[in-house]
């Protein structure tokens, strides 16, 4: 016996079973319990309650039934669960503090704002509010799919028909397994407007929504303070809504001073609240209370807070904003049921569900109605069939032995169906009256009318949607209401960046890391070979060594020598003078010591996603190492910043491009050549990668000194040495060779040139700014110097003085200037603008040199 029993055992491992049993149990939770369904924005138990109060025929104008008898049909019908949790559903559901816009009309004890308890259900009554009726409008239409329930033996509605968008207007809060679901209430009034615009336009952006919907509206009032959680919250699903109560100032008639608050948060127990104060004042956490009462009654919510004679009121209600529930947060997460599975939605996600909701309801009702009106205009045309037929029908019926055998007859000679020659003999004799006839025949017109109609709602998909439109107009014109809760928008809503203009300043780093911005517009333009303005007040060993160009509201990217990142607004920079020295790098960022920067680029947005995905970084060590990334790998910032690219031991980041991926890369080295590649010969690699050779050094005095990335179609290349000699030249000069090469001659190095020291990309309308190591500058036109060969020497950029060298070269683009104007229309040029003697004979000389230069 006990071996036959044992075969009936199925070993099976537990922590399968354990797995598999609690993934099910979760499943149910999420599903049929704790997570409303997007369209009728209900859990099971409400949607329920609803149906069962329906049934059980307790409509908003009927009289009252007991709590009792509604929990008791919920309970034997549908929720095979515990009659508590369906009746302390049911409270809720008729708690004006509770829901926004209440669905079950409550008679008796039904809890207060203070946490009191419902009083039993054999004490209280309710019904259903005629709000909640619009939920249920045409369930019995064929709209919804039913469910068997719990026992088989009657069915229940899947989803209500849901006229109402509840989901919005009510909100919900569930914790099922493993996430949570915290939405917001809503006012009937802006949900509308707001569902009325995305069906006129179903691309509408979700701040063109938010125009209409402007935040959350509770029930119980009080005020939004900030507006940045609620902007969170309706663009990505998830934020944190910083509600307030609402307070005024009152002075008594002896003088003193009075805090009273009218309206609380939402969700908040009014008692709990004042009790927990109370323990405040008396542990002297807050000071300058000396009495608070509550003085709510059945007009309103009064809650007075005494002050002390020196007490400051605002002090004191900061002070209760910051330590009592006088300021809560909701913590908005849109999660609800998208066909059966939980998603987090935004704002228009959950409208356009609504929406989808309501079409499908409107076809599902028009073919049912389309259906009953055919079936009805059938009966019709039988009637009416016998009415021009009256004398021979009579005569058939009489002369028939029972009634099957007349039914048989009708058919038969009047080639009638079985349901109308039914409908016939059923007919009263006062149907055969001349009036009755009339009557017949208008109804016949109006059905065929009728069906017409409503085979042109199903044909047309924007008389559908105007027919969405006109019953939530409708909604809105009979329950819509002022909104309750306030908008004050808070400091942290005002950006910092709106309050700026977003202009363009130069950026200048020193070579011992001081940075600083200006106004683009203290830098004027002079003549090629002057001997140029004071640019930056520096120490004796230190010089500009980056200068460059950006808008007030671009993200700089700070790659240092080691190879790491950092981000910075341009805004952020402290501003200085022309001749200020500016503020130590580390000061703005945590650069470790040791390491320098060596590159900065300016870059428009870090959120478009779109812009982040088609630009890369190109970087560019010394020993001639390039690596290229996605600007999206940096797109994230961080206060510490981020490794860049890993750098060997012996080598240093040197510079960096953004690129749009299908451009020209240039890299110069030291010795005066150069190599010319197409950015696809280097693929694209994860951000902490080391790179590949770029270009092949040739001895060990030899280094790279610069790259460009050439992106724009008539760009020459310009290239400058330390002795202040430069040309520019076409790109077409440099032929296309593979990454790696060695490079072609880009300038004839001479010991009265000097190394290279600089390569850029520039066209006519560039401007460049020279920087020596004496501290001098130089703006110079690009156009002011002519196109010349790939091999020449060049010519005289900027005079220098002994032992100076040039320290670096950047471009900047031309800024259209004022220029003043003398008696004769002529332009006065400052007295630094001319072009000496001594800077013009070197020209001549290096012209004719240039003549004569070697060819490669």
């Amino acid at each position: 016996m006990a071996e036959g029993a044992n075969e009936n055992i199925i070993p099976i491992n537990i922590e399968d079973e354990m797995r598999g049993a609690y993934i099910d149990y979760s499943m149910s939770v999420i599903i049929s319990r704790a997570l409303p369904d997007v369209r009728d924005g209900l859990k099971p138990v409400h949607r329920r309650i609803l149906y069962g109060m329906l049934e059980l025929g307790v409509n908003y104008n009927k009289p009252y039934k007991k709590s009792a008898r509604i929990v008791g049909e919920v309970l034997g019908k549908y929720h095979p669960h515990g009659d508590a949790a369906v009746y302390s559903t049911m409270v809720r559901m008729a708690q004006p503090w509770s829901l926004r816009y209440p669905l079950v009309d409550g008679q008796g004890n039904f809890g207060s704002i203070d946490g009191d308890s419902p009083a039993a259900m054999r004490y209280t009554e309710a019904r259903l509010k005629r709000i909640a009726e619009e939920m249920l409008t045409d369930i019995n239409k064929n709209t919804v799919e039913f469910q068997p329930n719990f026992d088989d033996s009657l069915k229940e509605p899947t989803v209500l028909p849901g006229k109402l968008p509840n989901l919005l207007l009510n909100g919900t809060s569930g914790i099922a397994v493993g996430m949570a679901t915290n939405m917001a209430p809503h006012n009937l009034t802006e949900v509308v407007n707001g569902i009325s615009a995305y069906i006129d336009n179903n691309d509408i952006s979700i701040a063109e929504l938010m125009e209409h919907v402007t935040a959350p509206d509770f029930p119980t009032g009080g005020i939004i303070y900030g507006y940045s959680g609620v902007k969170s919250g309706y663009e990505s699903g998830r934020g944190s809504i910083v509600m307030r109560a609402k307070a005024e100032f009152e002075t008594t008639k002896t003088g003193r001073e009075q805090i009273i608050v009218t309206e609380i948060p939402y969700m908040v127990n009014k008692a709990s609240m004042i009790e927990k104060t109370a323990a405040l004042v008396n542990d002297k956490k807050i000071d300058g209370i000396s009495d608070i009462r509550d003085e709510s009654d059945r007009n309103g919510m009064r809650i007075v807070y005494d002050l002390k004679k020196d007490a400051v009121p605002n002090i004191v209600l900061n002070h209760l904003y910051k330590y009592t529930q006088l300021q809560s947060s909701f913590g908005v997460n849109n999660i609800a049921l998208v066909k059966g599975r939980p998603q987090t939605l935004n704002l228009k996600d959950i409208i356009k569900h609504y929406v989808d909701h309501r079409h499908e309801i409107v076809i599902r009702r028009t073919e049912f109605e389309l259906d009953e009106a055919e079936k009805r205009a059938h009966i019709l045309e039988g009637y009416l069939i016998a009415l021009d037929n009256l004398d021979e029908v009579i005569e058939l019926i009489r002369n028939s032995k029972d009634p099957d055998e007349a039914r048989d007859s009708l058919i038969q000679k009047f080639s009638l169906s079985e349901i109308q020659a039914k409908a016939i003999l059923e007919m009263r004799l006062q149907r055969l009256t001349g009036l009755e006839r009339d009557k017949i025949q208008k109804e016949y017109a109006e059905v065929q009318a009728l069906i017409k109609d409503l085979k042109d709602i199903l044909a047309d998909e924007d008389r559908r949607m105007q027919i969405i439109k006109d019953e939530l107009t409708l909604l809105k014109d009979r329950y819509g209401d002022e909104r309750r809760t306030d908008i004050v928008h808070s400091a942290d809503d005002i950006s910092i960046e709106d309050m700026i203009p977003n202009d363009e300043m130069v950026i200048t780093i020193s070579h011992q890391g001081y940075i600083k911005r200006s106004p683009l517009s203290e830098y004027r333009t002079q003549s090629r070979g002057g001997v140029g303005s004071r640019g930056v007040s520096t120490k004796d060993d230190d010089f500009t060594e980056h200068l460059f160009i950006a808008r007030a509201h671009n993200y700089l990217l700070i790659f240092t020598e080691f190879g790491k990142v950092f981000w910075k607004k341009v805004y952020g920079i402290p501003e200085g003078g022309k001749t200020s020295k500016g503020r130590a790098i580390q000061n703005l960022i945590n650069i470790e010591s040791g390491d320098t920067v060596r590159a900065v680029i300016n870059v428009d947005s870090l959120t478009d996603e779109e812009y982040v995905s088609n630009n890369f970084v190109m970087m560019c060590t010394e020993n001639g190492t390039i690596k290229k990334t996605a600007l999206e790998a940096y797109s994230r910032p961080r206060q510490n910043g981020i490794n860049a690219i890993t750098v060997k031991e012996g080598d240093r980041l040197l510079d960096v491009k953004l690129t749009n991926g299908d451009n020209h890369i240039v890299i110069a080295k030291r010795n005066g050549k150069a190599v010319h590649f197409h950015e696809g010969g280097v693929r694209s690699m994860g951000r902490t990668a080391s790179g590949v050779r770029g270009v092949t050094l040739e001895d060990d005095d030899d280094r790279v000194i610069g790259m460009v990335c050439i992106n724009r179609e008539e760009a020459n290349l310009l290239v400058v040495s330390e002795k202040g000699y430069g040309k520019r030249s076409p790109v077409e000069d440099y032929r296309i060779t593979k990454r790696g090469g060695k490079g072609v001659k880009t300038i004839n190095v001479t010991e009265k040139t000097g190394k290279l020291v600089a390569i850029k990309e520039v066209i006519d309308s560039d401007d460049l700014m020279i920087i020596n190591k004496s501290g001098i500058t130089i703006r110079l036109e690009v156009s002011a110097l002519r196109v010349m060969g790939r091999a020449t020497q060049g010519v005289k950029l900027i005079r220098l003085n002994e032992n100076d060298e040039i320290s670096s070269v950047e471009k900047i683009e031309k800024i259209e200037e004022e220029v003043e104007l003398d008696e004769d229309g002529n332009p006065i040029l400052p007295e630094e603008n001319s072009v000496d003697s001594e800077g013009a004979g070197e020209e001549e000389a290096d012209n004719k040199e240039e003549n004569n230069s070697e060819k490669e």
